[in-house]
């Protein structure tokens, strides 16, 4: 199964040693070689990188590792190929427009038999691959769509985590579904299970979350310009499996959290 990471600050910062630990973790025997997004959020738009090859052996990731983009709001993943060749089309993160904001996806576990499924709407999303993440982060923008507000703008928050707790409803139904969303402003993510090394069995938990104290954000992340940035950073960093020493918390399995500037605004359990 894939690995996922995504950050949340207040003040934009660079993913400096968590990217690295990610993209280590599709060295040697992984599962883990079959490529890697991510994607950097600038205002409504992103800046995403994509690549072919394992993580690790890309030149692409070592460059974004030292001059990758200052982002509030940044997510990815390193992949294995469960459903689909092993080409861009099927690489994320996946990004589609939505009321003049770019939405991002990325998405952790094998959904059996998802294109079988007649009952979810696809509204006007089409996938461009043939996986089951992008074709689930297009039956998720079918319900966003739905949602109504002013151009550039965005749905209340309730409305949204609803229409994401229902697709992660649905999503289960066919197998693990962790999956981060983000449109912009909000990062959601939801945590299922996953295959555990350790036992060998896919089981919870699927996706972990820290917060970082400031005085240990400049190890996981850039160093703060200043005394005052410093003072008033908040970091809250969601990836599969912990990717340093700290306090990383196990989300439990049907868990939505939906985060903002670095802070945990919002949650639900399904």
């Amino acid at each position: 199964m894939c690995e996922l990471l995504a950050m949340s600050c207040r003040h934009p910062t660079r993913l400096t040693s968590s990217l690295t630990a990610l993209a280590s973790h599709a060295q040697g025997k992984s599962r883990n070689r079959n490529g890697w997004g991510m994607a950097f959020y600038q205002g409504r738009d992103v800046e995403l990188y994509r690549g072919t090859e394992a993580a690790d052996t890309s030149g692409m990731v070592q460059w974004l590792e030292a001059n990758g983009p200052l982002a509030r709001l940044s997510l990815g993943y390193i992949r294995h190929a469960t459903q689909g060749m092993v080409e861009l089309a099927n690489t994320g993160p996946f990004i589609r427009e939505l009321n003049g904001r770019v939405h991002c996806f990325s998405h952790n576990g094998n959904l059996a038999h998802l294109f079988e499924d007649t009952e979810t709407p696809l509204g006007h999303y089409r996938p461009v691959g043939v996986t089951d993440s992008e074709l689930a982060f297009c039956k998720l923008l079918s319900g966003m769509e739905r949602l109504t507000a002013p151009l550039h703008d965005l749905p209340p928050l309730d409305a949204c985590l609803a229409a994401v707790a229902e697709m992660a409803g649905v999503l289960r139904r066919f197998g693990p579904a962790n999956f981060l969303y983000s449109d912009g402003d909000t990062l959601f993510a939801h945590a299922d299970r996953r295959l555990q090394p350790s036992t060998g069995r896919v089981e919870p938990p699927g996706l972990y979350w820290l917060t970082c104290p400031t005085q240990s954000s400049s190890e996981l992340l850039e160093k703060p310009h200043s005394p005052e940035h410093d003072k008033g950073q908040r970091v809250i960093l969601l990836a599969s499996v912990p990717l340093s020493d700290g306090d990383w918390r196990a989300l439990p399995r049907g868990s939505i959290f939906a985060v903002r500037d670095g802070e945990l605004i919002a949650e639900r359990q399904i």
